[in-house]
This record gives C-alpha cells, sequence and structure tokens, in this order.
C-alpha cells in the first residue's frame, strides 16, 4: 500500500513534502531523486518507498485482511515452485522497470531468474500480484498496469481485491494483453508459471476472511471482520 504523499530531495538536502496530485507541476528548481540515489536511502530507511522517475512515494502499512489474502496465495506459489528455479518474494522485493524509470514493491512477484543473494531488485518477473485497497485502487488500476504491461517478461498481473470476492487478471498473450474478471463461483488459474497451471479456489486465497463477492465500487469500504 502507497500513502498519496510525495517525497523528493530537494537541493538544499531537505525533504519537500506534497500531494500526489502537484508531481506534474513541480517547480523546475527540484532536483529529481537518482536510482543510485534510492537504492542507497532504502538500505536505511524505516519505511519503503516506490520509485517513479525520480519522485519517491512513502508506503503504508497493510491491514488484517491485506495480510491474510497475501500470505495464502505466496503460501500456494511457495509450495508449487519448491525445488525449481523459480522464486516467489512477498513485499519486500522490488521490480525495476527500465522502460518506465521505476522501482516498485509488489504484494508478492514471482521471478526465474535465479537466486542472488545480494539482489535488492528484480527485472524479470513472469508473476505480480497486488492486493487492492482504497488507498491504492488508482495507482494498482491505473498507473501499476501501465507500467507492469511495459516489461517483456511478466506474463500475468493479477489483482486481488480485499473488499470483496473478486479478482482481476491481466495475460499477456503472444504480446497482447487481455484481461477477466474472476468471482467466487469460479477459481483462479495462475498461467504463468512453469509447468502445469496454479489452481486457486477462492478459499485458498481468502481463507476464512468473508468479505461480500460484490459491492459498488463507489462504496467499497472494508467493514467485514473474520468469520468465527
Amino acid at each position: 500500500m502507497r500513502a498519496i504523499v510525495l517525497f523528493n530531495r530537494a537541493l538544499d538536502g531537505m525533504l519537500d513534502l506534497r500531494p500526489r496530485e502537484t508531481v506534474m507541476t513541480r517547480p523546475k528548481t527540484h532536483r529529481l531523486m537518482t536510482e543510485e540515489e534510492f537504492l542507497r536511502s532504502e538500505e536505511g530507511a524505516r519505511i519503503r518507498h516506490e520509485f517513479v522517475g525520480g519522485y519517491v512515494f512513502a508506503m503504508t502499512g497493510s491491514s488484517d485482511a491485506h495480510n491474510v489474502i497475501c500470505g495464502n496465495i505466496f503460501a500456494a506459489l511457495h509450495a508449487r515452485l519448491r525445488g525449481g528455479t523459480c522464486l516467489a518474494y512477498m513485499n519486500d522485493m522490488k521490480v525495476k522497470i527500465r522502460s518506465a524509470n521505476s522501482f516498485y514493491y509488489p504484494d508478492i512477484v514471482v521471478t526465474c531468474e535465479g537466486f542472488a543473494a545480494k539482489s535488492v531488485y528484480k527485472e524479470q518477473p513472469i508473476l505480480i500480484v497486488e492486493i487492492l485497497s482504497p488507498s491504492t485502487r488508482q495507482i494498482d488500476l491505473r498507473e501499476k498496469l501501465v507500467a507492469y504491461q511495459k516489461i517483456e517478461s511478466l506474463k500475468e498481473y493479477i489483482i486481488v481485491h480485499q473488499d470483496r470476492r473478486q479478482i482481476e487478471v491481466f495475460r499477456q498473450l503472444k504480446g497482447v494483453w487481455e484481461n477477466e474478471t474472476i468471482d467466487q463461483e469460479q477459481s483462479l488459474f495462475i498461467r504463468s508459471l512453469p509447468g502445469e497451471e496454479l489452481k486457486l479456489a477462492f478459499n485458498d486465497i481468502y481463507g476464512d476472511y468473508n468479505p461480500p463477492s460484490r459491492v459498488k465500487e463507489e462504496d467499497a469500504e472494508y467493514e467485514c471482520e473474520m468469520s468465527k
């Protein structure tokens, strides 16, 4: 999840804090952060940040529901990939998008680049999963969708709603991106992994968390509780 605030290093070394909407009209007196500066700053940062074209965005914490859903999907992917050449990462592995001059922290990323003990980012993901929240809705469905589709290796981008039992799947098929919406009467088939596709029922994903199957977009709130 990412806060709707912007952190940018000014020429005097101070931090400039402005609403995200002002990004395109920022004064030219402010120097954008370089990739090298960003990576160095993240090494000792107490909170994570995402880097978009020289601007650095602070990320917020996640909800109980977010962690349950993310953990369930990661566990299934980790078990499926065990012993193979591909690895799944949750929350703390950055993805670098050269064509977008950006670094993002996906909720889950799968890559077959191989293990590198000191690596802090990956460049060739095959699968990215984001858990959608009201504060990240526009980012995940617009900004990140556009940015992720620039990654040549990416085969699937999956967005999981946490205020309803609904999943959006974007798949790259022979250079063309297609999308589908899946509800609780269906299962999620992850087809980007090596070998056979991974089938996940909605109970595998949401566990004991029971949001409604559908809600109106403008009324999406987190009022659901874990089932007893």
